[in-house]
């Protein structure tokens, strides 16, 4: 998935413009109390040390329960803050899952159709100016297959450090989609038709929770914690900094040339492609939820059939996108593969932070993960850790048949 922050010079800019004096030091090595398993600990606290990785939480899921939850590091290490599995932070693109959840539970009600021209859920027009004749659909947007591109110019502009983006997610897409708007320009769309070329776009799922909003009658805010938050019990997760005190929120850092330098929280104009805050616990509880046909705990958020379709991978031999072979790449809806179809689900990458949930193409056993550092130098660690985790989720289910 393309990182948010992709440009070199945006993140150097961000550091230089919000990290504190005193900050351009090695982080202190990982120090949060070890867990029961000490084999799977002394792993990641190496790979933690050799990455210059702050802090970090996981979780695994096997058979719809946890089987395994830890935290390492700090959340804020200049206050000495432990990361834990309660700490809260921002997952990045992993709230497209949480968007993508809402779509499918406005279809369960009858509100929104996902092969629907999108422009008739919406107030004003969303059409690609290079195939105007063709409309472009809820489906499209949740496989990245609209055409819809994220405009660097504009998209970097909307990510606001130190506070919630002032301006309101529907005028910012008016302004991006309708002719002779703030922000509009052919370039806001590829020359494609919609379905026939596969390009991540993160404007595109901001489009789809405003369908959701237009749709319901309610912000996407409101409505995921009446009928996902809420239900499962996600009582630290929200979309704004406003909406809660930052205490518990874990500070992100950017690693360069073997420094981590800390930077402030941040909210998005384009919330919905991956504005979440929430901790490893509570994720666990909604990933649980989706690879158990919708229902945690007793707890129904979305009937089977939704979740089927939601999860279902799209794309086939027959009927893909032209720059898509299946043996590497698929998606369901806000639902896709990776490392070559081995895992389903989502991962999120902004400043500072990459994340995890994924799961096997069965769902029955899953993996979560939060690092609240991010950089190049961060890269192979990450990847180790990830596979420790694994290794780990694999020697948990082989003892629980």
């Amino acid at each position: 998935m393309p990182n948010r922050c992709a440009s070199r010079s945006l993140i150097l800019a961000c550091l230089l413009a919000f990290a504190p004096p005193g900050v351009f030091a090695q982080a202190a090595p990982p120090d949060a109390p070890a867990p029961a398993d000490a084999s799977i600990d002394a792993r990641l606290r190496q790979q933690m040390a050799q990455g210059g990785i702050v802090g970090m939480a996981a979780a695994i899921i096997v058979d719809g329960k946890v089987a395994w939850r830890a935290g390492y590091g700090h959340a804020n290490r200049e206050a000495g803050t432990p990361f834990t599995p309660e700490t809260v932070m921002n997952i990045a693109s992993i709230s497209k899952t949480i968007t993508g959840a809402a779509m499918m539970r406005a279809v369960e009600q009858g509100r929104l159709s996902l092969d629907a021209d999108i422009g008739q859920a919406v107030p004003f027009p969303v059409r690609n100016p290079h195939r105007p004749g063709q409309p472009i659909t809820l489906r499209h947007l949740a496989t990245h297959t609209s055409g819809i591109a994220d405009r660097w110019d504009v998209y970097s502009r909307g990510y606001h450090f130190g506070r919630d983006a002032p301006q309101p997610l529907g005028e910012f897409l008016a302004g991006y989609f309708t002719p002779g708007g703030e922000d509009y320009a052919d370039g806001n769309f590829l020359d494609v038709a919609p379905g026939t070329h596969r390009e991540y776009s993160n404007i595109g799922a901001a489009l789809a929770g405003h369908a959701v909003e237009r749709a319901t009658g309610q912000s996407l805010d409101a409505y995921t914690r009446e009928h996902f938050f809420a239900p499962l019990g996600m009582i630290r997760t929200r979309w704004f900094m406003a909406d809660a005190p930052m205490d518990d929120h874990a500070t992100l850092y950017v690693s360069q040339d073997g420094m981590q330098l800390p930077i402030q929280p941040y909210g998005l104009v384009t919330w919905p492609d991956g504005g979440v805050r929430t901790s490893v616990d509570d994720l666990s509880k909604f990933f649980i939820a989706l690879l158990q046909g919708g229902e945690y705990a007793g707890t129904r958020v979305l009937s089977p059939e939704s979740v089927r379709e939601m999860t279902r991978l799209q794309f086939t031999d027959a009927r893909k996108p032209g720059n898509v072979d299946v043996a590497e790449k698929n998606s369901g809806l806000f639902w896709q593969t990776k490392f070559n179809t081995r895992f389903v689900g989502h991962g999120g990458s902004d400043p500072g932070l990459r994340t995890e949930m994924l799961a096997t193409p069965a769902l029955d056993t899953g993996v979560i993960l939060f690092t609240n550092t991010s950089g190049e130098d961060t890269t192979e660690a990450y990847v180790a850790i990830f596979k420790a985790l694994w290794e780990h989720a694999e020697s948990l289910r082989s003892g629980a048949r």
